[in-house]
C-alpha cells in the first residue's frame, strides 16, 4: 500500500503559494529583479556612513532587498517541504541558493563599513535623522560582533561560499526526503503497512499496538543503518564548519559564537540542559513505569515511549472539529489573535496533507509582508490538534510581530522562540479540561500536557545534551564518525532512563532524525520556551487580569530587544534555576495525578 502523490491529495488540505508567486515561471522571471536591487545596494559603497541620510537610505533599500530575499527563498523552501521529490522544485531552491550567495557576496561590504561606526556617531546620526531608530538594534547588535568580523575581502569570500557551506543540511535534507525508502513490514494480521519518516514519527510511534511499535522501530532503524555513516560524514562536516568558523572569528569556543548569535550567555544555555536532565529525569522514570504497567510490558523499550497508555481510550478528530476546539481554546486571548487564526484557516495557510515525498514534523515559516504558513500531517488524531496549535503560535506571534515591528526586529532570539507555541498547546489542553468531565478525556489531556513537555523536555532536551557532547568532542579535534555518534546518543539516553527503560543500540541512531542539528544550538531553546509559556499561562490561569495583555505586548514586541528583556515584558525572569525548576516540578505534578488515575 502506497501513500498519495502529491498532486493526488486534496487542495483544500495544502497551502496556498499564491501569496509569494502564482507560478514558478513568475518566481524564475522575479530573480533578475533581486540582482537590481542588490546592484542598487552596491552603489552606497564606500560611503555608507558618510552621513545620517545616507545610512538611512541604505538601510531602508536593504530592508525592501531581504523582504523580497525572504518571499523569494520560501516560495523554493515550502515546494520541497512538501514534496522532496519533486526536481522542479528542487531545481527552485537550488537556483534560489546560488542566486541568493552571489548577492550576499556582493552586500558584505555592509557589514565591514558599519564596523567603522563607533556608537557614539550612531547616536548622533539618529539624532540627525530620527528615522535611525528603528534600525538602532540591527546596528548595535551588528556593532557587538565587531571584533569577530574577518577581513572585507574574506567575508565576501564566506559569503560566495554560502551555498556550498550549507551543502551537509541540503544533502540531508535531500537524502531524508527523497532517497530513504523504507520497507514495508506485516503487522500482527499479516497486511502489509508502508513505512516513512512522517509514518513513523507521526503515527507508528504513538500506536496503541505494542507489536505495530515494534515492527515498525525495526523496519525504520533497518533503513537508518544503511545511511548511518553518510549522515554521520555530514553531520561531522556541519559541526566542524561551525567549529573552523568559530576559531576564523576569534572565538573563544564554538559555544561562544552560537549563542552570542543568540544573545544567550553559557550560563543560561548550560542551566536548561542540567537542571533539567537531573531534575526530570526521576520523574520520568515513574512515567515510564506506568507505561509499562498499563502496557502490559515486560520491559519498556524506547520505541514505547510515546505509546498512548491508555489502550482503550484514543479520540479521533477530523481537521475541522479540531479547528472548533483550537478557536474556542484561543478566546481568551482576545479578538485581535483570534482574527489571525481565522485567517490561517480560511486563507490556507495550513499545509495537512500526507503525500508522499514530505518530509517528517512540523514547521512554521513567516515570510514579512505575505503571512506565516503552518506545516503539519494531519492524521485524524486528537493528538493532532497539540501540534497544530504549536505551530498556529508560531504563526500568530509573527503575524503580530510583522504588524507591529520593522523586518530587522521581527525575529526574536532562538532562545523565546518557542515560548509562543508551547503556550498555544498549554491553552488547548487547560480549555479541554475546563470544558469536559469526562474522567478518560481528562487522562488523555493530561497526557497530551505531557506530550507537550516530553517532546520539548525530554526529546529536544536529550538533542541538546548530545549535541553539547558532540561539539565538545569536536573542539578537540576528535572525529565525528557513526559509533561514536552512536555512543554518545546510546550514553545520553542511558543517563536520563537509567533503569527504567531498555535503551535498543538501535536508538543510538535517532540523531539520524533530526534536522535541528544544522541549525546551531537550536534543541535546547524548546525547554527554554516552555519554561516561560508554563511560567505566562500559570499567571492567565489563575486569574492575571493583566497576563493575557502582557503576553500579547511580549507576542508584538517581535525581536526588537534582547531574549531576557523580551521576557520581561510578558512578567518573566529567567535569570535563575527557580523558573526551570518550577516548571519541572509541574511535570512531576502531572505524573502523579496521572498515576492516582490508573490506580
Amino acid at each position: 500500500m502506497k501513500g498519495l502523490k502529491r498532486n493526488e491529495v486534496p487542495v483544500e488540505s495544502t497551502w496556498n503559494l499564491d501569496d509569494l508567486f502564482t507560478s514558478r515561471e513568475e518566481f524564475r522571471n522575479y530573480l533578475p529583479e533581486l540582482e537590481k536591487q542588490a546592484t542598487e545596494i552596491e552603489s552606497f559603497k564606500g560611503k555608507l556612513i558618510d552621513n545620517a541620510q545616507t545610512l538611512l537610505n541604505c538601510l531602508e533599500t536593504l530592508e525592501k532587498f531581504y523582504i523580497e530575499m525572504t518571499r523569494t527563498g520560501n516560495f523554493g523552501f515550502l515546494n520541497t517541504a512538501t514534496d522532496a521529490s519533486d526536481t522542479a522544485a528542487q531545481e527552485d531552491q537550488m537556483l534560489f541558493s546560488s542566486t541568493a550567495s552571489k548577492l550576499q557576496a556582493k552586500l558584505v561590504f555592509i557589514e565591514s563599513e558599519l564596523m567603522e561606526l563607533s556608537k557614539d556617531q550612531f547616536e548622533q546620526f539618529i539624532k540627525d535623522e530620527p528615522k535611525l531608530e528603528t534600525y538602532r538594534k540591527h546596528i548595535l547588535d551588528i556593532l557587538d560582533q565587531k571584533q569577530y568580523i574577518l577581513q572585507p575581502e574574506t567575508e565576501r569570500v564566506l559569503a560566495s561560499l554560502g551555498q556550498t557551506l550549507n551543502s551537509p543540511f541540503k544533502v540531508y535534507s535531500l537524502a531524508k526526503g527523497a532517497d530513504m525508502k523504507f520497507d514495508e513490514f506485516l503487522d500482527k494480521d499479516g497486511n502489509s503497512l508502508p513505512n516513512s519518516f512522517p509514518l513513523f514519527e507521526g503515527k507508528y510511534e504513538f500506536s496503541q499496538d505494542n507489536d505495530l511499535r515494534k515492527k515498525a522501530f525495526e523496519s525504520f532503524s533497518k533503513t537508518l543503518k544503511q545511511y548511518v555513516n553518510t549522515f554521520a560524514g555530514l553531520y561531522d562536516t556541519e559541526v566542524n564548519r561551525q567549529v573552523t568558523l568559530a576559531k576564523l572569528r576569534g572565538y573563544d569556543d564554538v559555544f561562544e559564537m552560537l549563542l552570542k548569535d543568540q544573545e544567550v550567555t553559557k550560563e543560561m544555555y548550560n542551566r536548561q540542559i542540567d537542571v533539567i536532565y537531573k531534575e526530570l529525569a526521576p520523574h520520568m522514570r515513574k512515567y515510564a513505569a506506568l507505561i509499562k504497567k498499563q502496557l502490559n510490558l515486560d520491559e519498556v523499550h524506547f520505541y514505547d515511549l510515546k505509546a498512548p497508555i491508555d489502550t482503550t481510550y484514543a479520540p479521533s478528530a477530523t481537521y475541522e472539529e479540531t479547528k472548533e476546539l483550537i478557536m474556542n481554546a484561543f478566546e481568551i486571548m482576545g479578538d485581535e489573535y483570534l482574527e489571525i487564526i481565522n485567517r490561517a484557516y480560511d486563507e490556507r495557510w495550513i499545509d495537512y496533507a500526507h503525500n508522499e515525498g514530505k518530509r517528517s514534523g512540523a514547521f512554521c515559516s513567516s515570510p514579512y509582508g505575505v503571512h506565516p504558513y503552518v506545516f503539519v500531517t494531519f492524521q485524524n488524531k486528537m493528538r493532532d490538534a497539540f501540534t497544530l496549535a504549536h505551530e498556529l503560535g508560531h504563526a500568530g506571534h509573527f503575524a503580530l510581530a510583522g504588524k507591529n515591528q520593522a523586518f530587522f526586529n521581527t525575529r526574536s532570539s532562538m532562545y523565546t522562540i518557542e515560548a509562543p507555541s508551547t503556550m498555544n498547546e498549554l491553552l488547548l489542553g487547560n480549555y479541554m479540561l475546563q470544558t469536559n468531565d469526562d474522567p478518560n478525556m481528562r487522562k488523555f489531556v493530561i497526557s497530551q500536557f505531557l506530550g507537550t513537555y516530553y517532546h520539548n523536555f525530554v526529546t529536544h532536551l536529550l538533542e541538546a545534551h548530545y549535541q553539547r557532547k558532540v561539539y565538545e568532542l569536536a573542539e578537540k579535534g576528535s572525529p565525528l564518525t557513526a559509533p561514536t555518534l552512536n555512543k554518545l546518543k546510546l550514553d545520553t539516553l542511558k543517563g536520563f532512563w537509567g533503569d527504567a527503560v531498555e535503551v535498543d543500540e538501535d536508538a543510538g541512531m535517532t540523531w539520524m532524525r533530526q534536522l535541528h542539528y544544522y541549525k546551531g544550538l537550536y534543541p535546547y531553546t524548546y525547554s527554554a520556551g516552555l519554561t516561560a509559556s508554563t511560567a505566562v499561562a500559570a499567571q492567565i490561569f489563575s486569574g492575571n487580569k493583566d497576563a493575557v495583555g502582557k503576553w500579547i505586548n511580549y507576542l508584538k514586541a517581535g525581536g526588537s530587544e534582547k531574549p531576557l528583556d523580551l521576557l520581561k515584558i510578558a512578567g518573566m525572569d529567567l535569570t535563575t534555576d527557580k523558573p526551570v525548576q518550577d516548571a519541572v516540578a509541574y511535570v512531576g505534578s502531572l505524573i502523579d495525578e496521572l498515576i492516582e488515575l490508573y490506580k
